[in-house]
């Protein structure tokens, strides 16, 4: 039985989701979908996304960044910002370049959703975690690298046709985790967040996350980052005034992984990009 008819449950609110709502997975959970997705992913070329280096307040920061495939003059794109888990920490610019980021660049998805997509490499861990004052469950704190990523940003701005209103943080483990505190360090700069597999920041920041749009994406199998966290952050969101616009998509039986039927999905994709600033 795949993951996905194990179970997947959309929380849009407290409760379960109603049939109504939108899904935000599209159906490529049988093992041959899966089987095919990888390998295609194993095949793309990594050359489309070309090397960069940026030194900033933190140090030098290493990047990969692919263009829309066929820019028009005169049009603004998404910027989409893709953060790696631990196992890519170094500065060869390359091992950062993984699953979750290579399917950005995948044919169909590529020319339906045309984007920049920056894949940084950081040298030491973009997030670190310690138990949380609120609950005792881990919680995030960023990486001093994250203020060199936003520098970054702020400099690719002017170079690029990058629409303001449409730069999107996503990522998978410690990138998951750091993408949230990247969006803690400049609230008024993401459009939205998707975090998969991740240990959210402490639930005090509630208040802070409430109105970004926001998608936590975990396993309840997952022990290297226990899903509780996200489960909290979410929780507390939900308490917010006026509710919140996080999402939680849970995977029973998922262990640590971006899910694979989500890879190469456009339902998600969809979502992420109908959100915009103003």
């Amino acid at each position: 039985m795949s993951l996905r008819a194990a179970f997947i449950s959309l929380l849009l609110t407290a409760s379960c989701a109603s049939a109504s709502q939108p899904e935000l997975v599209t159906d490529r959970s049988t093992p041959a979908h899966q089987a095919a997705d990888a390998a295609m992913l194993k095949s793309l070329d990594r050359d489309v996304f070309f090397n960069g280096a940026y030194a900033g307040p933190t140090g030098t920061l290493g990047y990969r960044l692919m263009s829309p495939p066929a820019p028009q003059p005169g049009k603004l794109y998404p910027l989409i910002i893709v953060l790696h888990g631990s196992g890519a920490v170094g500065n060869d610019n390359s091992s950062q370049l993984g699953a979750l980021a290579m399917s950005w660049s995948a044919p169909a998805i590529r020319k339906r959703y045309p984007a920049y997509i920056l894949v940084p490499q950081f040298a030491e861990r973009s997030a670190n975690y310690a138990p949380s004052a609120t609950d005792g469950l881990l919680a995030a704190k960023p990486g001093p690298n994250l203020l060199t990523l936003r520098a970054l940003v702020e400099t690719l701005k002017p170079q690029f046709a990058i629409d303001p209103d449409r730069i999107y943080v996503t990522g998978f483990s410690m990138g998951a985790s750091a993408a949230t505190q990247a969006v803690l360090q400049d609230q008024n700069e993401y459009a939205a967040a998707v975090a998969f597999s991740g240990i959210a920041p402490d639930r005090a920041a509630a208040a802070q996350l409430k109105d970004l749009p926001l998608l936590l994406v975990h396993g309840d199998a997952d022990t290297e980052n226990s899903i509780e966290p996200d489960r909290a952050l979410f929780a507390a969101l939900q308490r917010q005034p006026g509710g919140a616009k996080a999402r939680m998509l849970e995977y029973r039986g998922m262990e640590h992984t971006v899910p694979p039927d989500m890879l190469l999905a456009t339902a998600w994709r969809d979502w992420l990009f109908a959100q915009h600033k103003r």
